[in-house]
C-alpha cells in the first residue's frame, strides 16, 4: 500500500513509523508547511496513493476530506472534534463517490470496549441504585474536551439508560488516553477502564482502517470495520 500521510505531528509520525514496519510505503507527508495550499493543490500532492490518514486540526477536516475526494484517494480520518461538520462531510463523500472512515478512537481495544461498555450499560439499566458516570483523561495538547471516545462512550450508554451521564475530563501532562465507565451505588461501585500505554494502538488501527477501505465507496465508521474483523 502506497500511503499518504497528512500531519507530521507525535502521531503522524507513529503511522509512518509502524506503516514502514509492516511493509507499506510512505509516499507524500503533508505538514504544517503546506497549511496554505488550496484544495486543487493538496489534491495533486495527494493523487496517486492508495489511501491517506489524516491526523491533524478539526478545522482541517473538510478540506481534508474534499482534497482526497478530488484526489480518487480514501481517507481514514483520525482527527477529532469535528462532529458539528458530519453531516458536510459526508455530503462531500457522497456527492464525488468518495471513501472515508472515521471514528472517534482508532484503537482496536477501544472499540471493543465499547461493547463492553454497552452490554454493562445494558446490564445495569436492569437494576436499580446504580448511577453511571464517565471519566477521561489526555496529554495537555489535546483540544477538544470531552474527548470524542467519550463522547461515543456517552451516546452509547444514553441509548440504554434515561438522565444525563456526568462526564469529565482531564488535560495534563503526557497520558496518552485514559477511559473510565462507572456504575456506582451507595454498597459498591464497578468500573470499566481503558488505558492507552502509547499512540501505537491508534496508527495500528488506522492502518488496518486504510487497507480495509482500498476498493470501497461511501463513508464508514471504524466500528463496521471491527465488525468485520470480529466476522472473520
Amino acid at each position: 500500500m502506497k500511503l499518504a500521510l497528512i500531519g507530521n505531528g507525535a502521531m503522524g509520525r507513529m503511522v509512518a513509523a509502524e506503516a514502514l514496519k509492516r511493509g507499506d510505503e510512505i509516499g507524500v507527508v503533508i505538514s504544517s508547511g503546506d497549511k496554505d495550499l488550496d484544495v486543487d493543490q493538496l489534491a495533486d500532492k495527494l493523487r496517486g496513493h492508495d489511501a491517506a490518514i489524516d491526523f491533524t486540526l478539526a478545522h482541517a477536516v473538510i478540506k481534508n476530506v474534499e482534497a482526497c475526494v478530488r484526489a480518487g484517494v480514501p481517507l481514514v480520518e483520525g482527527t477529532t472534534g469535528w462532529k458539528s461538520d458530519e453531516s458536510r462531510v459526508k455530503d462531500i463523500v457522497a456527492e464525488q463517490n468518495g471513501a472515508l472512515v472515521y471514528g472517534a478512537n482508532f484503537s482496536i481495544g477501544v472499540n471493543l470496549f465499547y461493547r463492553l461498555t454497552e452490554h454493562a450499560a445494558k446490564l445495569f439499566a436492569a437494576v436499580e441504585g446504580y448511577d453511571p458516570f464517565i471519566e477521561e483523561a489526555h496529554h495537555k495538547r489535546k483540544k477538544d474536551a470531552p474527548s470524542g471516545t467519550a463522547i461515543k462512550l456517552r451516546d452509547i450508554m444514553s441509548a440504554h439508560l434515561p438522565g444525563d451521564i456526568p462526564t469529565s475530563s482531564t488535560r495534563a501532562g503526557y497520558i496518552p488516553g485514559t477511559h473510565r465507565v462507572g456504575f456506582d451505588s451507595e454498597p459498591d461501585q464497578v468500573l470499566l477502564t481503558h488505558t492507552a500505554r502509547s499512540r501505537q494502538g491508534f496508527a495500528s488501527g488506522a492502518l488496518v482502517a486504510a487497507h480495509w477501505i482500498i476498493g470501497r465507496t461511501g463513508t464508514f465508521e471504524f466500528a463496521q470495520v471491527i465488525d468485520e474483523l470480529i466476522a472473520n
